[in-house]
């Protein structure tokens, strides 16, 4: 009898298994896309491009 009651125990105090998280394999997902169109788009600008921005002083 005590057998029982101990193997009811330890079976009662073992934690419970821990269920996985979608939300983080969606985020890691999310920032590979991010990542690769943002590469995309430094691939199809190129290294020879660049954007000037205007001065305050030449607005009117």
């Amino acid at each position: 009898m005590a057998d029982t009651s101990i193997t009811k125990a330890r079976t009662l105090l073992t934690p419970a298994a821990a269920r996985p998280n979608p939300y983080g394999a969606l985020g890691a997902a999310a920032l590979a896309a991010m990542a690769a169109v943002l590469m995309a788009g430094v691939m199809v600008l190129g290294p020879g491009v660049r954007f000037d921005e205007t001065s305050a002083s030449a607005q009117p």
